[in-house]
């Protein structure tokens, strides 16, 4: 009795074990809906987001660090031994050129001068008196009273008085010329640098009094890479070539964002640099507004082309495998197909490329699900499939 009892309750649990799997296939059934199931045509739609390309000019850049370097810059030393008698300028004062800045003490100088226009003027005299002589004397041989052998030596003492003034004349000249050198000015419009001496200081040839720097215009002094030259070149034979440069914080403008200053490029130098495998470059800036100082780091870039209406799309979109670069975009039937495109210039997130029409829905999210003729549908439209109208943007 009791093993049939034990047989009942066996059958009674392999009947609600039975009954509850089939329940919970109706359920899984019902929740796949209609179409979706294992059996009903494949997986489902892949929700993706996709974007129309963009048709603009691109401007080819090419990106360095560089540092501002002055057009010109003057070590002043003076060119005598002397003491300093007077300071005209300030420290990080603008100067023009030809403004007065530094009085040696000249005294010795002036004395110099002084004899030499004296000796200058005494021979002077002796040669107008000699001249004064040969003219009578040409009066007495004309009338016989003078041996013409006289008058050739009276000639004779004129021309040696006379090349006696000029040697003089010169060696004046020469004394007032080093009589100059106490007087400094300015040789070019610049800003003062650091002033090292003071009226009674002795200096000499070797002294650096300060220096000189040209603000602007200014120069700024980059590298490229050598496989760049060929577009350099080729940009410079079309005309100016732009030059940006953001110095940062654009001097202590609090702005990190500054705007970039524009200038154009100046100098290629005439030889790579084999071992860095560079060229150095430099571009001509207005500074008119000390926005860039000599001696600041700098990030350049150049635009050496421009690509006009090229077709332009996120980077994230364009897929690199072993089988070639490609992008998905929106086919026919809400399928993604599959287009091969070449890479012509990346800037920032973005990309022109060729391979692309312009006006097709290309798939920038959701791509890595994706196989060619998959099924799609756009986010935001669940449920419904992808539009495969050409030119719709998600």
């Amino acid at each position: 009795m009791k093993k049939k009892n034990v047989g009942v309750i066996a059958g009674i649990a392999a009947l609600v074990v039975a009954g509850g799997w089939y329940l919970n296939q109706g359920n899984d059934a019902k929740a796949e809906g209609p179409g979706q199931g294992p059996g009903a045509g494949g997986p489902p739609p892949v929700t993706v987001n996709a974007v129309v390309p963009e048709r603009r000019d691109v401007g080819v850049e090419l990106f360095a660090n560089g540092s501002v370097t002055p057009v010109r810059t003057v070590n002043l030393h003076p060119q005598t031994v002397t003491t300093i008698r007077e300071v005209h300028i300030r420290e990080g004062q603008f100067v023009k050129e030809g403004q007065l800045m530094f009085s040696l003490d000249d005294r010795a100088d002036m004395a110099n001068v002084a004899r030499a226009e004296a000796q200058v003027a005494r021979d002077s005299a002796t040669l107008a008196d000699l001249e004064r002589q040969y003219k009578r004397s040409q009066e007495l041989v004309a009338q016989n009273f003078l041996a013409q052998s006289a008058l050739d030596s009276l000639l004779s003492q004129v021309e040696a008085q006379r090349a006696l003034v000029q040697s003089n004349q010169a060696a004046a000249r020469a004394t007032r010329v080093s009589a100059s050198y106490t007087t400094i000015r300015a040789p070019m419009s610049g800003r003062v640098g650091a002033i090292d001496v003071h009226p009674g200081a002795l200096v000499q040839m070797s002294t650096s009094l300060t220096t000189i720097t040209q603000l602007d215009p200014i120069n700024v002094s980059f590298t490229l890479p050598e496989s760049t030259l060929g577009a350099l070149l080729a940009a410079q034979k079309q005309g100016n070539v732009e030059v940006r440069v953001n110095a940062g914080n654009s001097m202590g403008s609090g702005n990190d964002e500054a705007e970039p200053v524009v200038g154009r490029l100046s100098f290629i130098d005439n030889a790579v640099d084999p071992q860095a495998g560079t060229i150095r470059v430099k571009g001509e800036f207005s500074n008119r507004d000390t926005t860039l100082w000599p001696g600041q780091y700098v990030t350049a870039n150049v635009v050496v082309q421009t690509l006009k209406n090229a077709v332009v799309i996120p980077q994230s979109a364009i897929i690199t495998a072993t089988n070639g670069t490609f992008v998905y975009v929106l086919g026919e039937g809400s399928s993604a197909r599959q287009v091969p495109v070449q890479r012509v210039y990346a800037f920032g997130d973005r990309a022109a490329v060729t391979g692309l029409a312009g006006n097709e829905q290309v798939i920038t999210e959701g791509k890595q699900n994706l196989r060619p003729g998959g099924k799609v549908r756009l986010a935001g439209q669940a449920g419904k499939p992808a539009a495969s109208k050409q030119g719709e943007k998600a």
